[in-house]
């Protein structure tokens, strides 16, 4: 009998351990399809989201671990504004992409004021790397200030993630208010108009230093930006008085009064090698506009006859030796056209101006035909000739040094002189 109770006692518990082991084994299933199912629902909603941003022109969201590893573009957006109103000038002063520079050499359109600088290959480009607490300033023969009074300045830089061994380092564009080039005007006092000093290995606290004319001292901004690895862009935009500074397209800096600048230099306040590389330098005239709605409601021209009594344009181009309008001549000559039938009692002395490049005895009538075929495009577009004159004034009145291309660029030239 109690090997009988025994019996039937085990069978019990062996079934109730069968069935919970059962109840169990089903509790665990549902469990696991139902978070399967969460997992597959949040997977193909972020697939979805995905795909839509793809379509919608957007990139794709990297995950955490990737912005970590480089230095993320998340805090980069928390941290500026979402303007990206940056617009190179319309004409280019100076440009330097290294691509035709001999490596181990000294770049070619640069001038060395401290320090040392050779052209490198990085990352499968040719770079100018700045060390030994390196000044470099781009090679500019006309003498004095070469910045206008409105210039955009866009370079590329290389940013190192926590490189080891190396502690924090440093680039710094530096603008000088002064018209002696021959040594480095220094990043803050009184010979400083402004300077943007920003890391370069394991730093994202930045600065700038800034005269605003009132007085010799410069004010220091801190601020904070997370580049991320590799080479990255910065770029410049100054009008009469504004200054603007964009780190990769966003805008990280407005300053509603900057001294005028007059040139411009970088350098590297430490001396480890490898390390700090430049490429990409690119100097315009031109800027964004102001913030200024009166002046932001009148065209180029407009602002220009306003100011100065007259409009020059270096966009009005011909053929070579010719004065066969290019096509893309049309854009500028339209601005003036809309201009003149908006004031069709304004009267033009349209001029042409060209370069050294060839005798007196060609240049002289090339420029008078050279105005008169911008005449008659005008007058093509409606504008009353009778409000025209057209002068050529060949190479006699240049604005900068025949001797450089940047030089004769400035000088083949149309102006429209209000009468």
């Amino acid at each position: 009998m109690r090997k009988l109770l025994m019996t039937l006692m085990l069978a019990v518990a062996f079934a109730a351990n069968a069935d919970a082991q059962g109840w169990l084994k089903k509790l665990k299933d549902k469990a696991v399809d139902k978070i399967k199912e969460r997992v597959e629902n949040k997977v193909e909603k972020e697939a979805g989201k995905a795909a839509d941003d793809v379509l919608d022109g957007k990139s794709p969201e990297k995950s955490k671990e990737s912005d970590d590893a480089e230095a993320g573009d998340e805090d980069a957006d928390a941290l500026t504004t979402t303007s990206s109103d940056f617009k190179r000038g319309e004409v280019i002063l100076f440009q330097d992409d290294f691509s035709a520079e001999t490596v181990g050499e000294f770049p070619s359109k640069w001038d060395l004021l401290d320090g040392s600088a050779e052209v490198k290959t990085h990352g499968g480009v040719k770079a100018v790397e700045i060390t030994n607490n390196g000044v470099i300033t781009p090679l500019i023969k006309e003498q004095g200030a070469y910045l206008p009074e409105e210039f955009t300045i866009e370079y590329e830089f290389y940013y190192w993630v926590k490189k080891e061994n190396v502690g924090l380092n440093n680039l710094r564009l530096c603008l000088a208010n002064n018209t002696d080039r021959s040594k480095w005007a220094g990043y803050y006092g009184e010979t400083c108009a402004f300077s943007l000093e920003h890391g370069v290995v394991d730093e994202y606290s930045h600065h700038y230093n800034y005269n605003n004319g009132t007085g010799t001292d410069t004010k220091q901004t801190d601020f904070e930006y997370r580049f991320k690895k590799g080479w990255n862009k910065v770029a410049l935009s100054f009008n009469k008085r504004a200054m603007k500074v964009y780190f990769n397209g966003k805008r990280v800096a407005n300053l509603p009064r900057v001294q005028q600048a007059t040139w411009l230099s970088f350098q590297v306040p430490y001396d480890y090698h490898d390390l700090t590389f430049i490429r990409n330098v690119v100097i315009a005239k031109g800027a964004v506009a102001l913030y200024d709605r009166n002046e932001q409601s009148m065209s180029a021209v407009e602002k220009a006859i306003q100011k100065t009594g007259k409009f020059v344009t270096n966009n009005i181009l011909f053929e070579t030796g010719k004065a066969t309008l290019k096509a893309e001549s049309m854009e500028e000559i339209q601005k003036v056209a809309d201009y003149m039938k908006k004031n069709p009692a304004v009267r033009f002395e349209v001029q042409g101006h060209t370069d050294n490049q060839g005798s007196d005895k060609v240049n002289d009538p090339l420029s008078q035909q050279r105005a008169e075929a911008v005449v008659k495009a005008l007058e093509g577009l409606g504008v009353d000739g009778f409000n025209l004159r057209a002068v050529g004034k060949g190479a006699h009145e240049p604005v900068a040094d025949n001797a450089t291309d940047a030089g004769r660029a400035k000088n083949r030239r149309v102006e429209f002189i209000k009468k």
